[in-house]
């Protein structure tokens, strides 16, 4: 298990390797932090300088050496087993995402190169098929994303609910980057800070296999400048995925919206997915209705159980 150095890899891959190896070394110190003695079942004995575990509980709860330990969240240790990894999430009671995220990141780029080639390319652009997909999903709000979070479609209720996502003269619209630069948007998403931060989380999910695409590294190098509050999720180091949830607007026309969010992807290409928003009540699907009438253009029926003939 011993350390093995940059200087050892093939150069264009020496930068991909130290910058895998810097987050997971980031991403087990702050896992580490944020878990008390007690919750694993250790006593909490002397005066600790920062908050969390010593790197000696988790070398202990995990059994492996410290001093290995050490060298992985230093970002010194290349190769660890799927074992150890294993016994390493077990120890820091890392969710599935997080364990995803850790295995993602403890790979060798080597074999990751070798992956599905749908992991390796950008997504599709949009175009006349995307469009008439989402568009399918009318009258509730749906859009195409990138796992960059990119727009690659969106239909008009969702338009009408988010506004202009639409593309630019720069490319298409990016969620991540709207809703932290555009004031417009902390008002509209009522749980801005839960849902800011869990996007971040998503983005850096996301990113793992990209960490040596300027593509991918660039935008949160550019939000962290913009924002404090970006800064602040992304040194967190939290992770996480799509998941079926419940999202609140603050609609400046519609009033208060809360919607069910189901994701789904593209069979033939994963690293777009589709986002449809359903009206959790009744009240909510009256009030999109009437968002979609606002523009002068009936929407039909919202929420799918209500447009169902009686008897």
């Amino acid at each position: 298990m011993g350390a093995v150095s940059d200087d050892q890899q093939a150069g264009p891959a020496r930068g991909a390797v130290r910058d895998r190896r810097r987050e997971l070394g980031a991403f087990l110190r702050s896992r580490r932090a944020r878990l008390r003695p007690a919750e694993v079942g250790l006593p909490d004995w002397g005066v600790r300088r920062v908050p969390g575990l010593r790197r000696e509980e988790v070398a202990q709860l995990a059994n492996v050496g410290l001093t290995w330990y050490t060298w992985l969240e230093q970002g010194r240790q290349a190769r660890p087993s799927a074992s150890v990894l294993t016994a390493i999430a077990d120890a820091l009671r890392l969710d599935a995402h997080e364990r995803d995220h850790l295995f993602a990141l403890a790979r060798d780029p080597d074999d990751q190169a070798r992956g599905p080639e749908d992991h390796l390319r950008a997504p599709a652009s949009a175009g006349p098929a995307l469009d008439a997909l989402v568009r399918g999903f009318e009258p509730a709000p749906a859009y195409a994303i990138s796992a960059r979070f990119d727009v690659l479609a969106h239909n008009r209720p969702a338009g009408l609910l988010f506004g202009d996502i639409g593309p630019g003269p720069g490319g298409p619209a990016n969620m991540l980057h709207l809703g932290f630069t555009d004031p417009h948007w902390r008002t509209l998403i009522a749980d801005w800070d839960q849902e800011a931060a869990r996007h971040v989380a998503m983005y850096r999910a996301a990113m793992t296999i990209h960490l040596d695409d300027p593509a991918w590294t660039a935008l949160p190098a550019r939000l962290a400048r913009l924002s404090p509050d970006f800064a602040r999720f992304w040194a967190s180091s939290d992770v996480a995925g799509p998941e079926r949830r419940l999202k609140r607007f603050r609609h400046p026309s519609a009033g208060p919206l809360t919607l069910h969010s189901t994701s789904l992807l593209m069979a033939d290409d994963p690293m777009i997915r589709i986002v449809i928003l359903y009206p959790a009540t009744a009240s909510d699907a009256a009030r999109l209705e009437r968002l979609g009438l606002s523009d002068g253009r009936g929407s039909g029926c919202v929420s799918p159980p209500a447009c169902r003939s009686p008897g």
